[in-house]
């Protein structure tokens, strides 16, 4: 087949979510189809990243955007239209120009786009488009919103109006949605019931599944939350880690440590490093650092309360053989169950007592790990999730 592909971002390094989604795909799809890729890019230096995307694109398009998103001409863009912020500071007029003169020069099968504020770049097509939501945006905004005092929240409402309008409008121009869960899907119905989506999931990088599962300290632990800490979900999770789970277990445990690493750790979350807390800031292209992170840490503790998606970071954890301790919203979307592949916690002291549960029982911690990556094996790794897609893509061709 020959399938575009649209990403709001460039697929490479795989470091956030989405790339790492994206770059799995090109790898497994590019076995057996020709793979045109246009994604959108902030700085200059992105575009270097070519030659790690050649291999699975017959062609690659860099299309700038806005290096910053809080620029006047945003600000106003998203003031002075209907169009929300999201849309507004993901446009890029090179995208469009670069998408219908691709269009007048060759046909494609299928377009495969990546986010609903990707859309308007295309152009009208008579082609079947594949649209992706990786999350349900407007849940995640609104989530946002509530945790902001209340003489601003009225500033942000009329933008998640916009957002929430613009998102079901798309979901009707796509010729098929697909969501990355059940619980996303459910939530696409619920707003647009004649969509029917389809789930392709989220899967753990290959680079984080290890060969055997190896014997973790249970003595000295290691608790370790990761994220990219440009993302609101993250945000909250790692201040809820650090300032309200953390002074509880202090009094309840001895010899461990905390550590919360991703991009722009230190910036967002200013925590001051100690004894029994560390904060370290992973630049974008270090995965082995976060690999690295992942195999000597003893659990994964995710904290996570922000609505959407499937958390690549909690499939991670499960592919490097570290037991989660996450709430009902962090592992939503995945088919994980409580005291068999996951601990569940909500409250700070449900995390502590979970934390000490599995640290105090070998046998409970080592039937966790086995049975989460046994299920990473079997149902979350991205040559089956590839696999899947292209009988998506021949299914909306026919049809």
């Amino acid at each position: 087949m020959k399938i575009l592909m649209i990403t709001p971002y460039v697929p490479f390094p795989p470091s956030s979510g989405g790339q790492i989604r994206t770059f799995n795909l090109l790898r497994y799809l590019s076995l057996k189809n020709e793979i045109t890729l246009v994604c959108l890019y902030k700085f200059d230096e992105e575009k270097k990243h070519l030659a790690q995307l050649q291999p699975y694109c017959r062609r690659v398009f860099f299309c700038r955007r806005s290096k910053k998103p809080w620029t006047v001409k945003t600000l106003l863009g998203s003031f002075l239209s209907l169009n929300p912020f999201l849309v507004v500071r993901n446009s890029s007029n090179e995208a469009k120009m670069v998408l219908k003169k691709l269009f007048s020069q060759e046909s494609f099968d299928v377009i495969h786009v990546e986010t609903f504020y990707v859309m308007p770049h295309l152009p009208k097509v008579s082609i079947p488009i594949l649209l992706v939501e990786q999350t349900i945006e407007y849940k995640v905004y609104q989530h946002f919103i509530k945790s902001l005092p209340l003489f601003i929240q009225p500033f942000f409402f009329i933008d998640i109006l916009k957002l929430k309008y613009w998102e079901r409008y798309y979901w009707t121009k796509a010729s098929l949605v697909a969501t990355v869960s059940p619980l996303d899907s459910k939530l696409v119905i619920n707003l647009q019931p004649k969509i029917k989506p389809v789930i392709v999931p989220n899967g753990a990088g290959d680079e984080m599944v290890v060969d055997s599962l190896s014997e973790r300290n249970l003595k000295k632990p290691i608790l370790l939350f990761q994220g990219n800490f440009l993302w609101l979900q993250n945000i909250e999770a790692g201040l809820i880690l650090a300032k309200k789970i953390l002074p509880i277990l202090k009094k309840e445990l001895k010899n461990f440590k905390v550590i919360i690493a991703g991009q722009n750790a230190s910036k967002k979350l200013n925590i001051k490093n100690s004894n029994i807390i560390e904060v370290v800031d992973v630049p974008h292209n270090k995965n082995d650092i976060v690999r690295d992170l992942y195999q000597k840490a003893t659990l994964f503790i995710a904290p996570i309360f922000g609505p959407g998606g499937t958390r690549l970071k909690i499939l991670a954890a499960m592919a490097s053989g570290l037991p989660v301790i996450s709430t009902k919203m962090g592992i939503s979307g995945l088919e994980v169950t409580d005291n068999k592949t996951v601990l569940i916690a909500e409250k700070p002291d449900d995390f502590v007592e979970k934390i000490k549960l599995i640290l105090n029982n070998k046998q409970i911690y080592k039937n966790i790990q086995k049975q989460a990556y046994q299920l990473i094996i079997e149902k979350y790794n991205w040559k089956k999730i590839a696999a899947n897609l292209e009988v998506v893509y021949q299914k909306l061709i026919k049809s």
